[in-house]
């Protein structure tokens, strides 16, 4: 059961949401042996970003996975900063190309194969945004683009710069609000990676099979720092559904 991100990265249609990973002394051994037991269930696509505990997610990840399988596909994601509680857009070009070099070193890579804007910046140019990364995909630091929280008309509009093979908007049983963007990814084979996925009424495998289930597209990141939590979200798709 795998979807092809950009039409040659085939991901497991259950990936793994870092970003609950936790550095701190009490959780880190805990957290390592969870990214590892999501490879041995099968997970291959693991979704972090600069912006998340500052670089040290990607770090993490590092320690626990590295040096990666050659099925396993780093995702990350830079254009937002996190400086306390606030979420900022930062997405200066400056910016975005520090931030990927920042990233190819903290997660050990020579080229991301996802990289995703984080947030469009609305005091920069999206053109601008999106041509920061494209010049890096000229020089091989990163393999495909994605983008995160846009409309249809984002996306279309940085297509018309580089291909666009993901799009990671909130989206769950409970919250549906980007179904247009949803059908504009299924319609383009462009992979929508809910983030939030279990948010709503639904227990875990109820709600990730019905995501699975909803689009062929959806590739669901469900995040955890809790081996007994990151192997429920996986018999969503051994038993469940979504198996089919």
């Amino acid at each position: 059961m795998t979807f092809l991100i950009g039409g040659d990265l085939p991901v497991h249609r259950l990936g793994f949401g870092a970003m609950r990973l936790r550095g701190t002394p009490d959780r880190r051994a805990e957290s390592i042996a969870v990214a590892r037991r999501a490879v041995e269930l099968g997970v291959t696509l693991f979704d972090t970003a600069d912006s998340y505990d500052l670089g040290g997610n990607e770090e993490l990840l590092a320690e626990a996975l590295h040096p990666y399988k050659k099925d396993i596909v780093i995702a990350t994601k830079a254009g937002q900063c996190h400086p306390g509680t606030d979420w900022i857009p930062l997405g200066r070009p400056e910016y975005l190309r520090q931030q990927a070099e920042l990233s190819l070193r903290r997660l050990r890579l020579d080229r991301i194969d996802l990289f995703q804007l984080h947030r469009v910046d609305p005091l920069v140019p999206l053109a601008d945004q999106i041509g920061a990364l494209r010049r890096m995909q000229d020089e091989g630091k990163i393999r495909h683009v994605g983008l995160s929280e846009v409309t249809v008309e984002q996306i279309e509009e940085a297509r018309t710069i580089t291909p666009i093979v993901s799009v990671q908007n909130r989206y769950s049983h409970g919250d549906r609000r980007w179904e247009a963007v949803l059908d504009h990814c299924e319609r383009e084979g462009i992979a929508f990676l809910p983030w939030q996925p279990l948010a709503g009424s639904l227990p875990a495998r109820e709600a990730l099979t019905w995501l699975l289930d909803r689009s062929p597209v959806i590739v669901p990141i469900p995040g955890t720092s809790w081996m007994t939590h990151l192997e429920e979200n996986m018999r969503a798709v051994t038993t469940g559904a979504g198996s089919r």
